[in-house]
């Protein structure tokens, strides 16, 4: 099983916006129900992309400067973090294979052979 780091209001900016690598936020918290349902979602794609993109899951209720900062005022709120770019987001349960899409993931998969 492959890490998810969790990130907080002060080591977000280490862990995704200084990050070399593109970043997949999970903006949730414990009371969400979408948000369990999101959580294997996140799992199955740190997985699949191990070495290329990074996950992360944010818990609104304990860092809530990072809600205000990035406006997440429905969650979960999945945010996507290109090194250079502004991040995109969606609100609301989403399944791998249109997180991949949303984001355009497969330009990211490192092949087998470069894993990290």
């Amino acid at each position: 099983m492959v890490d998810i780091k969790v990130a907080t209001d002060t080591n977000f900016e280490e862990l995704v916006l200084k990050n070399d690598r593109p970043v997949v936020v999970d903006f949730w918290a414990a009371w969400c129900g979408p948000c369990k349902m999101v959580a294997p979602e996140m799992e199955k794609l740190a997985e699949k992309y191990q070495g290329a993109v990074d996950v992360v899951k944010v818990d609104v209720d304990a860092n809530p400067r990072l809600s205000q900062a990035f406006n997440i005022m429905s969650i979960p709120t999945i945010a996507f973090f290109r090194p250079g770019q502004q991040p995109m987001g969606v609100v609301g349960f989403r399944p791998l294979e249109q997180l991949e899409q949303q984001f355009e993931l497969a330009k990211f998969k490192a092949p087998a052979a470069e894993s990290a």
